[in-house]
């Protein structure tokens, strides 16, 4: 048989490479030509990821529940990803940092156009039995949302509104600013103030890491990494139109989206927070009371102050 020149390119190449590493190609080529064929199956564990619902209850519905957030997760651990590679890339650029930016945009967006399986896709009545079996956990523990929070923005721009302004002029740590991190209060009993035990079970799991990750992404983060550009490309529509979509998407759609779903299977009422793991939905959800903003100068202050009002018209009157 004849041995094409490309073959004995790819040769010397791979034996280099192995060579520089102090292997034996030989060894390797044995391997390869024992080795069974890759199939899908086994490439992506689809045995092993079909098999990771396991449902509290008896209820169908439920199964919709799980698989949506287990979607979720999925989003998050790829704009974890992309934001982990812009932060190590020593050569980002306007150009690079765009892509990386509408890549999470895009997540992002597909998880909120398809909250609809949420919000349409399980019988009100079922969710509200099968929900109360899966007490007090919770969407609101997701540790990765919060990751991405971290390294979006300057620490700073996620502690809640009314202690940001005081803060600031403090120079405080991060171990200081996590203490008044916005969501510790969604989490809290209406009647007393005390940590629910959702929040509980969350800050003695995560506080640690979280603050680990403030700690990495303080000068790394993507808005430290924008405002590290030069005055060109920092002025570029497209990459400032990414980072107001990102802005929106994680600020605003996202949390809006679940709160859509909170009113369409829960009750008005204060008292009917128990199905939510004891968070404050009604309070912690709508972006006009926390004001949580990744990139305020990229705005102006009009749309600061109307913060979260053009999702309400489009999706509660449809302008």
């Amino acid at each position: 048989m004849e041995i094409k020149p490309e073959l004995l390119e790819k040769l010397e190449l791979l034996e280099k490479k192995y060579n520089a590493m102090g292997q034996d190609l030989m060894s390797y080529l044995d391997g390869l030509l024992y080795a069974d064929y890759l199939t899908y199956w086994d490439y992506i564990h689809a045995d092993t990821l079909l098999s990771l619902q396991n449902p509290k209850t008896g209820f169908p519905d439920e199964q919709i529940f799980i698989i949506y957030h287990q979607i979720t997760e999925l989003y998050f651990k790829l704009s974890l990803s992309e934001i982990r590679q812009v932060a190590t890339n020593e050569k980002v650029d306007g150009a690079y940092l765009l892509s990386r930016v509408n890549r999470i945009n895009n997540y992002f967006e597909n998880l909120v156009r398809s909250f609809d399986i949420m919000v349409d896709g399980m019988e009100p009545e079922q969710f509200l039995k099968f929900r109360m079996s899966l007490l007090p956990a919770s969407g609101f523990q997701s540790a990765q949302y919060r990751m991405i929070e971290i390294c979006s923005t300057d620490f700073i721009r996620l502690v809640a509104k009314d202690h940001r302004e005081e803060l600031e002029k403090s120079n405080p740590s991060i171990t200081q600013m996590f203490e008044h991190i916005y969501w510790k209060a969604g989490a809290t009993e209406l009647a007393t103030g005390k940590k629910t035990l959702t929040l509980k079970q969350f800050e003695e799991k995560y506080s640690d890491d979280l603050i680990r990750l403030a700690e990495e992404f303080k000068l790394t983060n993507l808005w430290r990494i924008y405002s590290s550009l030069s005055a060109e490309e920092k002025s570029n529509t497209a990459l400032i139109h990414a980072f107001k979509m990102l802005d929106v998407n994680v600020n605003v759609n996202w949390p809006l989206s679940h709160y859509k779903s909170a009113v369409r299977y829960l009750q008005k009422d204060p008292v009917d927070i128990a199905a939510t793991g004891g968070t404050n939905w009604q309070k912690y959800l709508p972006p006009r009371f926390q004001k949580r903003i990744f990139y305020p100068s990229l705005w102006n202050e009009q749309d600061i102050e109307d913060w979260g009002k053009a999702w309400v018209k489009r999706e509660v009157f449809g302008l």
